[in-house]
């Protein structure tokens, strides 16, 4: 059997201006590692909405980590004034990984 080991995996709905401010937080934080992922739309609290190429205004970007308990928290906790104050999306589950050493 494989073992596993478990890890918190965080996931960040940004806006498209605010995207920069994650990243350079998240570093900032110890986060080594991360992935961008492009959203085509979707629908919340304010209603739908959709990724407007031509201008950019409405796009986002999902943030995604893996990282250890430690780590998770600090990241939390550095994008704690933003989250309120610009209506970031933070979702944290636990996860199991192959390969625990590299998170």
């Amino acid at each position: 059997m494989i073992q596993t080991t478990r890890r918190r995996k965080i996931e960040v709905l940004v806006d498209g201006p605010l995207l920069r401010l994650v990243v350079s937080t998240a570093q900032a934080a110890g986060v080594s590692g991360y992935t961008l992922l492009p959203t085509a739309g979707g629908a919340g609290a304010s209603g739908p909405w959709s990724d407007d190429q031509v201008s950019g205004a409405q796009s986002k970007t999902l943030f995604m980590t893996i990282l250890t308990q430690e780590k998770a928290d600090a990241l939390i906790e550095a994008l704690a004034p933003v989250l309120e104050s610009h209506g970031l999306l933070l979702a944290m589950s636990d996860v199991d990984v192959v390969r625990g050493g590299k998170f």
